[in-house]
Formats: structure tokens, sequence, C-alpha cells
């Protein structure tokens, strides 16, 4: 026996939480926690997270997951062994509370905590702004990935699995080898080609997420009920071109049933679909229910880590307008809480010309009502709203904003959030016009009377 499985041996047997029998069990490597040290190699399987989705001011993971601590990094890895978190440990990390954390369509996002918690929860509703690596909206935050720092850190998970291959050729136990196995296979070309076949299932890469996905940590399973939207408006920056098109159920359980094998093992740590693309509300109740009831029957919910399930939806002023009674019993009926996302814009007509958006203020308003008619009368179903805000949009923008927001209501409500998407180019280094664009933020959050975050798009 080499140096290497001799010391694998013995820290197996000195380390090791269960019995030899129950360790080299595929249920054990599903449920049972299990710990390990090898030199400065801290390892860990099947740890526990939260089982509910929770708005708090520090790190929090979710569902089951796996972890290497080394001496400058915490590496956290999902069912599949695809690493998902990254946190620093030394002093050159940004913030000990900060992480860096990889989606499912190969984003790197960095979570911050901004310049103080009570702030950017004031922004965006939630204690972590999501820094991204690519161009977005946002007005707050910096680039983190800028920093050595964050740039060595994504760099480092490549580094530790030269170090993890050491350790597979070594007798160690099975359900030890299985994950590092796992990680090993899970390297940069895999993972860039996993993203590829993802967005080669549903058709095509999402160029944005409903703002509601917040509630889930922005952890939800794609389906694709139909594609384009009914407006293609001048101003929109996601979208596809398309007109309005729904999917043929044959194609929707299609995605659904490869969708579980593409998310294998670490199925069981997701408990929210997003129907998309832009307008799914217009497919209908039919082809809605029939995508939310197969796709939590199949991607087994109730097995799920995590507790309760939830659905999320865009929708257009039409398609809320026109849509009867009967889609929305439906929707309160499934086995979800569902969040629909309206695109309204502006309430003044000067504006909706400018955005070329080819509704009427009319239109704007009878959506808004039926958005908050909607939630008072069906539990389970929340309807939020979209508006634009820019610099150069006409006058009487922000004064429409706020008699809709406002003076129509007699009262705070908490629900129905309205979400203020930002005319800017992420990239822009003019901090002056981003401190003006919020001061002007919180003046409209101040005196609207439901809850009104900044609307940060993420891609998938």
């Amino acid at each position: 026996m080499n140096e290497v499985c001799s010391i694998c041996a013995f820290l197996y047997c000195l380390n090791a939480k269960s019995p030899l029998s129950s360790l080299l069990t595929e249920h054990s490597y599903l449920y049972r926690m299990e710990s390990y040290q090898f030199d400065n190699l801290s390892i860990t399987l099947n740890k526990e997270g939260s089982r509910e989705f929770s708005k708090v001011s520090y790190p929090i993971r979710y569902g089951r997951f796996a972890e290497i601590k080394t001496p400058d990094c915490i590496f956290q890895f999902n069912l599949n062994g695809e690493i998902k978190f990254i946190q620093g440990r030394g002093q050159s990390w940004p913030h000990p509370a900060e992480w860096l954390k990889r989606t499912v369509a190969n984003d790197w996002i960095y979570f911050s905590i901004g310049s103080s918690y009570s702030s950017v929860y004031g922004f965006i509703g939630e204690y972590y702004l999501p820094c991204l690596s690519y161009p977005s909206n946002s007005i707050i935050g910096g680039n983190p990935f800028e920093d050595n720092a964050v740039r060595s850190a994504i760099k480092s998970w490549q580094q530790l699995l030269t170090k993890i291959k050491v350790l597979t050729s070594g007798f160690i136990p099975q359900s030890l080898k299985n994950f590092l196995s796992l990680v090993t296979e899970s390297n940069t070309r895999t993972l860039t080609l996993r993203s590829h076949n993802l967005h080669d299932l549903i058709g095509g890469q999402l160029t944005v997420l409903p703002p509601d996905t917040r509630h889930v940590d922005y952890d939800v399973i794609p389906v694709i009920v139909a594609d384009g939207c009914l407006y293609n408006c001048e101003f929109c920056r996601v979208k596809s071109g398309q007109d309005f098109a729904p999917r043929t159920k044959k194609n929707i359980i299609g995605q659904i049933k490869k969708l579980k094998e593409f998310y294998a093992r670490d199925l069981r740590n997701y408990n929210a679909i997003f129907l998309g693309q832009l307008d799914a509300l217009c497919a209908g109740s039919e082809l809605l229910e029939f995508a939310a009831i197969n796709a939590y029957e199949i991607f087994e919910f109730e097995r799920s880590n995590l507790r309760d399930a939830h659905l999320f939806l865009f929708g257009s002023p039409d398609s809320l307008i026109n849509s009867e009674d009967a889609l929305f019993e439906s929707l309160n009926s499934l086995p979800f809480s569902t969040y629909i996302n309206i695109g309204l814009e502006s309430a003044d007509p000067a504006t909706l010309a400018v955005l070329k958006k080819p509704i009427t203020v009319e239109m704007v308003g009878e959506a808004f009502s039926r958005m908050l008619d909607i939630n008072r009368r069906y539990e389970k179903i929340e309807v939020t709203a979209n508006f634009i805000f820019g610099d150069n949009l006409p006058q009487n923008h922000i004064s429409s904003f706020v008699e809709l927001t406002r003076n129509r209501l007699d009262s705070f409500y908490s629900k129905g959030a309205i979400y203020i998407s930002p005319l800017i180019n992420g990239e822009t280094k003019d901090v002056e016009t981003k401190r003006e664009m919020l001061r002007k933020f919180n003046e409209v959050k101040t005196l609207s009377r439901l809850p009104t975050f900044i609307y940060l798009i993420q891609r998938l």
C-alpha cells in the first residue's frame, strides 16, 4: 500500500462517523452526513441546510450539499458534484459574510452586503446584493469581479481538482470516492457543456428571470410553455423578437422528462419552476395547468429537500386583463405558491410612446386594478408589476406612477410588489448618475403604498 493509501486508510478509521457497511451504501451517500480530514482538506458529505427559504442577514444554504474547506476557501457542491458556492476565508477576501454562487447556466454571481444590510434590503428586498458577471441593469454595487481575491477564488476550485484526484487513488470509503469522482468529472469544460445542454433542452437561453424568483434564491427549473411575446417593445433589452407562440403539450412533457435527467441527483434540491418565457400567462389555463402538474409530479417535488413548491411566470397587461377568473382559480388550486409578474412600465401616455409599448394608459390602469383584485381574492397567487425608471423620460412619468401606486390605494398593502427597472447600462462608470437615480428611487419608494424594489435582471 502506498503512502497516500496508508494515510487515507488511517484517517478513514479515525474520522468516519458511521459504520463501514452503511458508508458503502448509496443510501448513505444520499442521506448520511460524513466528515473526513486529509491534511489541510476538510470534507463533509451531505450537509443539511435550511429546508425553507428565508430573508436573513447572514450566509445561508438550502437543501443538501457537500463541502470542502481549505485554509483559503470554503467550496460547496451540489448533489451532482458540481461547484455551486465559494466563500473566501483569508484576509484578502472582500468580506467574510460574502460569497460566490455558480448558476446552472454556468454564470458566477457575487453576493455582497453592499454598504450596509439595511440599505441593500431597502433597494431589493433581500439582505444580499447579487453582483452579476455580465452586463445588467443594476444601479447599485460595484464590480467585485475586478477584485484579485474573487478572481483567484473562481480559479482555485479548478486547482482543488488536482488534490482530489490524489485522494481518489487511495483507499477511502466508497461514498467519499463516489462524491470526489463526481467533483473531478465536473471540470470547467464539463460545466460549460452542461450549460449548453440545458439551453438546448429548453430551446435557448433565458434572457431574464422574473424578479420574484428572488424568493427562492433564483433557483428555478425552467420549463418553456410559450416563445416570444405580444409586444416586442423597442426599449426592451431581453426581448426575443419572436411573435407569441405557445409550445405543444408534447414539447412541454419532453422538456420536463429531459430536465429530470439533466438535474439528476440535485433535483431533490429544487422546489420551484419558471414557466417561460416572456408571457406564459397568455398560454392559457389548460397549458399552464398541464405544465405545472406534470412538472410537480415528474420532478417529485413532494420528495424535495425543501418544503413547499413555487411557480413563477411572466404576463402582459393584455393577458392579465383578458384572463378569466377560471385561470386564476386553476392556478390557486395547484400545489404551488404562484407569482405572476406583469410588465406595465408606465402610467403616462408620453412615456409609453417613447418606449414604443403598444398599450394605452387605460390598459395599464385596468391591469393594475386586476392585479390588486387577484391579490385580494387568491391566497396562493401574488401578481407583481414592473415599471421602468430613467433620466430621460417624460416629466409626468414619476407623477403618474405615484398616482397609481399611492393615490389609488387607501393604505399600505404587503402583497403585490412593484419592481423598478432602471434604463441604464450595467457597466456604466458614471457614479453620479447612479447616485441620483438611487435618490429618486428612494423618493418614489417612500411614496408607494406597495412594496417597491429595484429589479435586478438575471438570466439563466
